[in-house]
């Protein structure tokens, strides 16, 4: 490699902000569209972690309130038409269906129990899309966005080699600048897939397991309601 070769790739601005001034637009926009991605991935990831942080502790209060030993009617009277978590709301709606139950002679409307179990259901359902909603984003991302960016790649060494072809030389300042700002894309394609299926998996879990402990509230307040129904 000659010396002025040397000077020549010397001077040449490889900066992040360069490589993306100097690629073609369709490799502009494919680096525009991933660096849009990975920063709404982040704030999904960032607000999710803070959301089931806080449905946790919901959950966990909730449980030390109901398991307290005071009259469930009374904490169903105080918690009225407002519930403020996910576990108040499936309780609310339990204990809804419960009053709606009895007849005026105070006797249980047949299929009181299944009515019940339904309502509760309906409630844990509406919980899992809220709690759940943005992942199916995070799992595009990392599904697609290394694609996205290997279309950029794809289309930047395109380009690289027809500046080669009209510059008819091979050497490295020539070479270099191109494929440098198609691989770009790449990086920006997998900077963006990563966290996202780390996430993705992980919030998936949790959520889950937030679901789960609906789920067996649901199902020990369930045993209560039943007991109260066979001894009436």
């Amino acid at each position: 490699m000659d010396l002025d070769t040397l000077a020549l790739g010397r001077e040449i601005d490889f900066s992040l902000l360069a490589l993306f001034t100097r690629a073609t637009l369709t490799v502009q926009v494919v680096m525009v569209v991933l660096v849009l991605a990975s920063f709404w991935a982040w704030a999904i990831i960032v607000q999710k972690l803070i959301a089931f942080r806080v449905a946790r502790a919901e959950v966990h209060r909730f449980e030390r309130r109901f398991w307290s030993g005071e009259p469930l009617d009374l904490i169903y009277r105080e918690i009225g038409n407002k519930p403020k978590g996910a576990s108040e709301r499936i309780f609310v709606a339990g204990m809804t269906e419960w009053s709606r139950s009895h007849r005026s002679d105070g006797r249980m409307i047949p299929g009181a129990q299944s009515r019940i179990d339904r309502s509760m259901d309906v409630a844990i359902a509406k919980r899992r899309e809220r709690l759940l909603s943005g992942l199916a984003f995070l799992a595009t991302v990392g599904s697609t966005a290394p694609f996205v960016g290997l279309f950029g790649t794809v289309w930047g060494i395109k380009n690289a080699f027809e500046e080669i072809a009209i510059a008819q030389s091979t050497n490295l300042a020539v070479v270099a600048p191109g494929i440098a700002e198609a691989l770009l894309a790449t990086g920006l394609g997998l900077l963006a897939a990563i966290p996202a299926v780390i996430f993705y998996n992980k919030l998936s879990s949790d959520g889950e397991r937030i679901i789960s402990l609906h789920e067996s509230f649901a199902d020990e307040f369930a045993t209560i309601l039943s007991r109260q129904l066979e001894s009436g």
